[in-house]
This record gives C-alpha cells, structure tokens and sequence, in this order.
C-alpha cells in the first residue's frame, strides 16, 4: 500500500497569527466520511470531522509559521515552511505527498505533486484543509483572549471592516502581521 499525504494550509490571508498547515495520511481501512474543502462545511461539522481524522488515519500532524516568519519570509514561503513542517511531523514516512495548489514546498523528504483544488477534490487534501482550519480557528480564539479589542473571535483575522476598524482603533497588536500592507501602512 501506497501511503500518500495530503498536505494544505490555513491563513495565508489574514493579516492576524500564524499560518497553519496539516498533512494527513488516511488509512484506507477507517474512512471518514463527509471530507471536503473545509471552506465549504461550517465550523461544528470541521470540529466534527477533525476528531475523526485525529482518531481514524494512519498519521497526521498540525504545524506553523509564525507571525515573524512571515514577515521575514513573505507569507507564500512562510506557509510552504509549515507545509515543510507538518510533513516532517508525520508518524509514518509517506511515499509520495500531495499539495493543495500549484507550489510545492522545498525539502520534502518524499516525492511531491501539486493538485489545484485538491482541497476539494482529494480527501487526503480535504483532511487536511480541516485539520489546519480548525487549528488556527483555535489559535484564533486564543488571540481573542489575549487582544480582546480586536474581534478575532469573529473576522479570525481577516481583513473585514470590522477587523480594520479595531486596527485604526487600537493599532497593531503583537499578533499583527507588520508585513501585511493594512497593518503596515498604519505602522507608517
């Protein structure tokens, strides 16, 4: 038996946290019903889903790169440095990953290939779409308790009005990407 990853990340978007990735390997003989892109089911049914794929597949691992990172890097290498990071984590060495997308991080220690909309297409991908959502919707409720003022509880640090409000408000919070230009320019 084959063992393939399924490799994909949360939060290249928000101008808040960490980026957070997943790799996933299924096991064939526990399926998980119900996967999919986690942008497309709601919050209960990712929490629904990430329990089983914690309990039910082969190997999994959750990783990030951090706010400092990213602003080092740019947030498309910071998020391949997660993917890097979540692979590593892995139990059991895959035989082949596969990523969301059309980029491939380097250094994975296993032959690659990028799968555009894998996030709904591969249920390797899909499990791990949800396992990296949910995880920094978690951090995301940590931020919450640390910043209040800012609402990440709600906008999970996108860049809704809501969210820039807060920022003109308050201005940057440790968690702020400095990188990010709404961020920056209030910096400036």
């Amino acid at each position: 038996m084959q063992r393939i990853a399924g490799i994909d990340e949360a939060g290249r978007g928000p101008l808040a946290g960490p980026v957070y990735a997943a790799a996933v390997i299924l096991d064939p003989g526990r399926r998980i019903r119900g996967l999919d892109d986690s942008k497309k089911l709601t919050a209960e049914r990712r929490e629904e889903l990430a329990a089983k794929i914690r309990e039910r597949a082969l190997a999994w691992c959750i990783a990030s790169a951090s706010v400092q990172e990213i602003d080092s890097l740019n947030i498309l290498q910071a998020a391949m440095l997660a993917m890097r990071r979540a692979c590593e984590g892995l139990a059991v060495i895959p035989d082949k990953a596969l990523i969301d997308g059309n980029t491939l991080p380097r250094g994975l220690a296993c032959l690659a290939e990028p799968v555009v909309g894998g996030d709904a297409t591969v249920k390797a991908i899909s499990a791990a779409s949800i396992l990296a959502k949910t995880a920094r919707d978690a951090y995301c409720l940590e931020m919450h308790a640390s910043y209040p003022d800012y609402g990440f509880d709600q906008h999970k640090g996108y860049g809704t009005s809501l969210h820039l409000q807060r920022l003109a408000l308050h201005g940057p919070c440790p968690a702020h990407r400095r990188s990010f230009a709404p961020v920056r320019l209030l910096i400036a």
